[in-house]
């Protein structure tokens, strides 16, 4: 049984519009709201785990992307949906603003956020999931034993070519079916 759902925000939740950080950005891809819905009425955990270089690049703040963050889980918790949390790496080893530029753990493709989840929740890799649409998110996944979807939402037609991921589908709509119905068989 999968009991936490990490899944990537821009590109598998919402649309990809390149550093989305503003309200007027915010738009849900079709389906999405309704996966998360049926993840939480399954009784898994969601977290959401997203790379943020727009930090790194000076082009929003962590002050602005907490506003926004803010403003995301709000409309997620209006349709119903319980998140545990937003994790996220502001780093990029190309950063314009020194604080940001290094090469962590943190920024996917590495696995950090993932482990600490896991250890925090007691839950072994193999009963977590990674959904996203980019190798990266792919990549974070697979160095630790989680099970991966590629989404063909966002990058990840672009992607598909050169993933390794378990499973590639249409959308995160699609990654949840297949992952509960393979739980509640």
């Amino acid at each position: 049984m999968k009991k936490i759902f990490f899944i990537d925000r821009d590109g598998t939740i919402n649309v990809e519009k390149g550093y989305v950080h503003k309200s007027e950005d915010l738009e849900f891809i079709p389906g999405s709201l309704e996966a998360l819905q049926r993840i939480n009425q399954n009784n898994a955990k969601i977290y959401i785990v997203t790379n943020q270089a727009g930090i790194a690049k000076g082009l929003y703040s962590e002050k602005v992307f907490q506003e926004f963050n803010q403003f995301f889980i709000n409309i997620l918790k209006e349709n119903n949906i319980e998140i545990q949390d937003v994790l996220y790496c502001p780093h990029h080893p190309d950063a314009i603003l020194q604080e940001y530029k290094l090469i962590c753990e943190c920024r996917k493709p590495g696995n950090l956020l993932l482990k600490k989840v896991l250890e925090k929740e007691g839950v072994l890799p193999e009963e977590a999931v990674m959904i996203g649409d980019r190798n990266t998110d792919i990549e974070a996944a697979k160095s630790i034993g989680v099970e991966s979807y590629l989404v063909l939402t966002g990058y990840g037609m672009r992607e598909k070519g050169s993933t390794q991921a378990d499973f590639v589908v249409s959308d995160l709509q699609k990654a949840v079916d297949f992952v509960l119905l393979t739980i509640n068989r």
